[in-house]
């Protein structure tokens, strides 16, 4: 299953009620070692986010239970206070409107149990990544298939504020297949809290916003949107922890662009692309994503089609990537993947595969091994150890 009949398949997911406790796990005690939650697309199989305890010294995966029923919670993370969780409710129709929506979560960290809280609606389909400021105080999201990117407040009582701030986007790319109208795909705030970036696979372009924290609300900034290589589609984008450079995984391409960040005039310059070696393959070969260990000495990217890992040597500076060694996804159609919270494991959602694939990882090296295990979950899209 490639990325357009996954779009496929989710316009075709109907919005539901997310239950407010999930009866699967209120009744375990303890999760067996590190608690590792899983959103999933949901349909015959999948019915929300998955509980799993994490064994960080044999790489053992365990099932708990389903944490909280939801409809398509494709995309989760975690406050910066480790409070609650927010969700990227992956759909094309919500009360009654053409609209994904947004989620808040309490979590009971000893039974994995996440209790809903609030649910707004993102005024644009597909909502496929969540993110917050770097105090927890705004919350914002980026609406695929409608082409849009919206900001809330998070309330004291962990409720989404109304809307603050909604962006549409108009136009499209030189793909017309996968560029036929604008399509955002992250939403990631500076290091220094004030601006947000909001990739556009769908026009080649990175938006830029002044950022009020206090408010949530959003302002374009006076500098210009970064602009793709045309037709790449810039899907994903993670910061290096000094601040200075940023990585941008695109779509088409297979490919990691750097980019250079000036905080001070909010700018993003092109610097080293590194393009990442592929297979024959018969069918369509995207760019998913890409982790970074914690010290940023080595980066591990994940390709779709091709279905494989690549692991890169990052520079002291963060200015140069250096690319390692291809292994295997140890799947199908790879949709996320995250350290944990020891790195000695790299973890895979596999999408088409069903399975989530768990690789130990040479802390010192860098290197994974070429045998994983495999565990089977129907559709996982993303991964998050919750306590970090």
């Amino acid at each position: 299953m490639n990325s357009i009949t996954r779009r496929a398949f989710l316009a075709t997911s109907a919005a539901s009620t997310i239950a407010l406790r999930s009866p699967f796990v209120s009744a375990q005690s303890a999760i067996p070692g590190k608690l590792l939650l899983v959103g999933t697309q949901t349909g015959a199989t999948s019915k929300g986010v998955y509980a799993y305890g994490f064994d960080s010294v044999s790489g053992e995966l365990k099932k708990v239970g389903l944490a909280a029923a939801a409809a398509n919670p494709t995309f989760l993370i975690m406050t910066p206070d480790r409070k609650t969780v927010i969700v990227a409710n992956e759909l094309e129709e919500f009360g009654g409107q053409r609209s994904g929506a947004v989620s808040t979560f309490s979590l009971d960290p000893a039974t994995g149990t996440m209790t809903q809280l609030s649910q707004q609606a993102s005024k644009g389909g597909s909502p496929c990544h969540v993110t917050t400021d770097q105090t927890g105080a705004s919350v914002f999201a980026a609406n695929y298939s409608g082409g849009s990117a919206i900001s809330f407040k998070l309330e004291g009582d962990r409720h989404l504020s109304d809307p603050v701030s909604f962006e549409q986007y108009t136009g499209h790319g030189p793909n017309a297949e996968r560029q036929e109208a604008p399509h955002a795909h992250r939403v990631t705030v500076s290091p220094d809290n004030k601006y947000l970036l909001v990739n556009d696979l769908g026009l080649d372009l990175i938006h830029v916003y002044a950022l009020d924290a206090a408010t949530g609300k959003l302002t374009p900034a006076d500098t210009p949107a970064w602009k793709a290589p045309a037709g790449v589609g810039p899907r994903t984008l993670h910061f290096h922890p000094n601040g200075k450079f940023a990585y941008c995984v695109t779509e088409m391409g297979c490919q990691i662009i750097v980019l250079k960040w000036d905080a001070d005039t909010a700018t993003l310059t092109t610097g080293q692309i590194l393009k990442l070696p592929t297979q024959p393959h018969p069918g369509e070969v995207t760019g998913c994503d890409i982790v970074l260990d914690k010290t940023a000495r080595f980066g591990y990217y994940i390709n779709r089609g091709d279905d494989f890992i690549a692991t890169i040597a990052v520079s002291a500076d963060g200015s140069r990537l250096t690319f390692q060694r291809r292994s295997s996804c140890g799947g199908k159609i790879p949709r996320h993947l995250t350290l944990d919270p020891t790195e000695r494991f790299l973890l895979v959602a596999n999408q088409a595969s069903d399975n989530i694939a768990v690789f130990p990882r040479d802390v010192t090296s860098g290197q994974l091994s070429e045998i994983g295990k495999s565990y089977p979950l129907s559709k996982p899209q993303c991964l998050l150890f919750p306590r970090g």
